[in-house]
């Protein structure tokens, strides 16, 4: 590996102390402070950083980090990873990690949507994937036509392999002058933002799941790889159970994108899926914790699309028989504690949670907190929901009988929660 220009070695060096001063003083995980330095003492030390591996860059508006952990998850079978594990998506982020992990031949570096044209023009990434576009943090991305229309213009000429989701039209217009793609068809629930097509604006004509403009030759391209429900169907044909514990057809998707990932970096599918199915959190998420019997498992959603896949999880809608179809006992419905705030990270704009249909939650013991709670109140309200609203998570759930409680926080609320638990999880 070619050594690191004198003044790139000194300020990666200084970078890494000020993370490791970060983590000592309790201030946060050291992630982006220490990027931050080291950028500011060479501009160009992401590029520097980057020039000798083989890396992945993975942008979506959901589930990149649960996907950039289970590629990195995989990649291990080949040796060393760099990676941003605590999700720092930008810039600053992507410093430190590979700076920690300065002699890791392979990184997968998780990227901001907003980021991504950026930074796959300073690191010249070999793999990029690509898996949904939907609305999220309006006030900050903006329209997200804008972000795929900034991904074909960034791919353009590039060598860079796609990875891309074809059943997101989005995405697909968004990959489509890339050089190279491998077209998975992992599924796309939330369709709201992507009835309209990319290319031309006329209407798209769905069919299960395929897509196809009226007016003009945009469709949907033939896939690569699939998602069959539970399992995955490689190029070649091969049906493989996927089976990992991570929840939820979302996260059986994200592991056949992971899949086709670690194809593309010469990682054969049988050596690849055993390491999938290890991986049982990420970053908090899926985790339970538990508090005085009750045990409650963290899930997180940022978006209308989130908010869906995480009802998905909570209520078992994928995953397993239908107790009365199957001739069973029905299960105990577990309470449901929801959490929202509007900070920086979370956009101050709550008007999405509009666009989130919460009558999936009739029937259900629902508790409302976090800053925006009287936002989500009024929108339970609307949708004839009957809720508790309580002053903080703590006071929500003390208010639970001893046993399983799901909890669904926006991110700001999510972390708020895993310090409550000493962020043990």
């Amino acid at each position: 590996m070619t050594q690191l220009p004198l003044r790139a070695q000194l300020a990666s060096a200084l970078g890494r102390s000020a993370a490791t001063l970060s983590r000592l003083t309790g201030r946060g995980d050291g992630s982006v402070i220490g990027g931050r330095v080291g950028l500011m003492l060479e501009p160009d030390l992401l590029r520097q950083l980057a020039r000798d591996k083989k890396l992945a860059l993975v942008s979506a508006t959901n589930g990149k980090t649960t996907t950039t952990r289970l590629i990195v998850s995989a990649l291990l079978e080949m040796g060393e990873v760099a990676t941003n594990a605590f999700g720092a998506n930008m810039p600053a982020g992507h410093v430190s990690a590979l700076s920690q992990g300065k002699e890791a031949p392979y990184g997968v570096l998780e990227v901001d949507e907003k980021y991504l044209p950026e930074v796959l023009d300073t690191t010249g990434a070999g793999v990029l994937c690509l898996m949904n576009l939907s609305r999220d943090q309006m006030d900050r991305a903006a329209e997200i036509w804008l972000l795929a229309q900034k991904w074909r213009r960034a791919l353009s000429g590039k060598p860079t392999h796609v990875v891309a989701n074809c059943d997101d039209p989005l995405v697909t217009w968004g990959a489509s002058t890339a050089a190279s793609v491998t077209w998975v068809a992992g599924g796309q629930r939330w369709k709201e933002d992507s009835w309209c097509c990319p290319e031309c604006g006329g209407p798209l004509d769905r069919k299960d799941a395929d897509w196809a403009c009226r007016e003009c030759t945009f469709h949907r391209p033939e896939p690569h790889w699939v998602l069959d429900d539970t399992f995955a169907i490689d190029r070649q044909g091969r049906r493989w159970q996927l089976d990992i514990q991570l929840p939820g057809l979302a996260n059986r998707s994200n592991a056949v994108m992971a899949l086709a990932v670690a194809e593309a970096f010469g990682l054969p599918v049988e050596r690849a899926l055993p390491r999938l199915r290890e991986v049982k959190s990420v970053a908090g998420r899926y985790t339970t914790v538990s508090r005085d019997s009750r045990d409650a498992r963290l899930l997180l959603a940022k978006n209308p699309a989130g908010w869906l896949e995480a009802f998905d999880v909570a209520l078992g809608t994928s995953d397993g028989p239908d107790p009365a179809a199957a001739g069973l006992p029905p299960v105990r419905v577990a309470p449901i504690i929801l959490s929202v705030n509007a900070q920086g990270p979370d956009g101050r704009d709550t008007s999405w949670l509009w666009d989130v249909d919460y009558r999936i939650l009739r029937g259900r013991n629902v508790f409302v907190t976090g800053e925006r709670r009287l936002d989500l109140a009024l929108r339970l309200d609307v949708a004839d929901v009957p809720f508790v609203l309580c002053d903080s998570f703590s006071a929500a759930l003390a208010q639970q009988p001893p046993g399983h409680v799901d909890v669904i926080a926006n991110y700001t609320a999510f972390q708020q929660i895993r310090q409550e638990f000493g962020r043990a999880v």
